[in-house]
């Protein structure tokens, strides 16, 4: 049995039961109890909208057969699934505009997949050591250990592999990536991912977050959802406390654009935060959605408002179908622009392309360094300002020979991190002679390498 079926047999009808349970058939949900039904996160799973009919039918709305028919061809390819609460969002006098019928609801678009265009963009399949797992960064790994969401994002990066029954990850597989974990000592975050981690059940998630609390070396274990977006009734008290037995946990979530900040949403960011559960958000910039100075700087105030840190705003990846979510690097900088100065220093994210092929998520912004000499140091603000900053006259530096008993700073640190440097850190490292960078001896493609042998 899979972890994935555990969770879900519990919880959802088929969608023939779901399409025939007549529960849609009162347009916008009137009448549903809410104690009972509409914040049953269960109810709200197993009534997930999966068809265009009953887009159709719960909105009120009506596409023409030739649209019809484009439509259903990109349903076949990629699936729909949305939950009724988050559908429930949607401006029906302007729905073909509205953010959030855009980021739920399929588009013949998706079906143009331009030549530059990747199924795997990151390529998290080459860089993992067994399927569950994708060891990209020294210190830290993705553990995808569930491949279902409570909503199918057009957007998403993984559009290869959620909602594919052949996909599912195990219990079998589950302890794989586990013992991988275990295997490798230099790693001390795992960042929990899929599909969706608290798509599985409480058990099924207690159990993972048991299994790597109990590694000695994991220092740190991340989250990433977007349940509290589209299905806030999933943070239940139950799942908070299971959480809050395993420290420390961060959780990462994905707030688009300001109207996803609902009082649900809220309430549900509350309790995670309430129990001492730091929160980050990783924003999408997408075109025609949030790609606006103004939208954006409402969202972080939003996220701030609710105790979310602005972590990433991150560049549109090159997935297959979703050219028409993209906007220019240009219109990231615009808006990084707008935010820098214009607001709180926690409020703004860091803007990033996660670079195709497997490069990792290198930061971009606008370039407030001008220039530079021995002496000066000519820098701009957000203003347009532009001043200098006098470099010392004398630096007495400090030669890091990783000779640390010997050495002038005090380093009452914790096991003080004595591991060779790895990327343009090896350059600056002073004890390290190298002086070029070889691609070939990359740890990480060595790891690809000792995969295929």
């Amino acid at each position: 049995m899979t972890l994935q079926t555990e969770s879900l047999e519990k919880t959802a009808d088929t969608e023939t039961q779901t399409n025939e349970s007549g529960a849609f058939s009162k347009g916008r949900y009137a009448g549903i109890d809410d104690g009972e039904y509409w914040k049953n996160w269960k109810w709200q799973v197993r009534h997930a909208v999966r068809s265009i009919d009953m887009v159709q039918q719960v909105l009120g709305i009506t596409f023409d057969p030739k649209e019809r028919e484009e439509l259903q061809r990109t349903v076949e390819k990629f699936p729909i699934s949305i939950t009724p609460y988050y559908l429930s969002l949607i401006d029906t006098e302007d729905y073909r505009n509205d953010p959030i019928f855009r980021q739920a609801f399929p588009s013949p678009a998706e079906l143009i997949v331009e030549n530059y265009e990747l199924s795997d963009p990151l390529a998290e399949d080459k860089d993992s050591p067994c399927e569950c797992i994708t060891h990209r960064y020294p210190d830290r790994v993705l553990f995808l250990v569930s491949n279902t969401c409570a909503m199918y994002c057009r957007h998403c990066t993984r559009k290869r592999k959620v909602g594919d029954k052949d996909s599912i990850p195990d219990r079998e597989k589950i302890l794989e990536g586990i013992a991988y974990i275990r295997e490798n000592t230099q790693i001390r975050d795992v960042l929990l991912s899929g599909g969706d981690p608290f798509m599985l059940s409480d058990e099924s998630l207690d159990w993972i977050l048991t299994e790597l609390t109990a590694i000695p070396h994991v220092e740190v274990i991340r989250i990433g959802t977007r349940v509290p977006v589209v299905l806030p009734f999933r943070i239940t008290n139950q799942l908070v406390d299971i959480l809050k037995k395993h420290k420390p946990i961060w959780i990462n979530t994905q707030f688009n654009h300001p109207k996803e900040m609902t009082p649900s949403a809220q309430a549900a960011v509350a309790k995670l935060v309430d129990a001492g559960i730091p929160l980050g958000n990783q924003s999408v910039l997408l075109a025609r959605i949030n790609d606006c100075p103004v939208i954006m700087k409402e969202l972080v105030h939003q996220l701030v408002k609710n105790r979310i840190r602005p972590y990433y705003l991150y560049q549109c990846d090159l997935s297959e179908g979703i050219s028409h979510f993209r906007t220019p690097i240009a219109k990231g900088i615009e808006i990084m622009e707008s935010l820098i100065g214009h607001t709180s220093g926690f409020a703004v994210p860091r803007y990033v392309v996660d670079a195709p092929g497997g490069g990792g998520k290198i930061p971009v912004s606008p370039n407030y360094l001008l220039t530079w000499s021995v002496n000066k140091v000519v820098l701009r603000n957000y203003e347009g300002i532009i001043c200098t900053y006098q470099e010392p006259a004398v630096y007495d530096r400090i030669i890091c020979d990783q000779n640390c008993d010997a050495c002038k700073l005090q380093l009452n640190i914790r096991n003080a991190d004595e591991s060779k440097v790895v990327g343009v850190a090896k350059l600056l490292a002073d004890y390290d002679d190298t002086t070029t960078l070889i691609p070939e001896n990359n740890e990480r493609l060595e790891r690809r390498e000792d995969e295929t042998n």
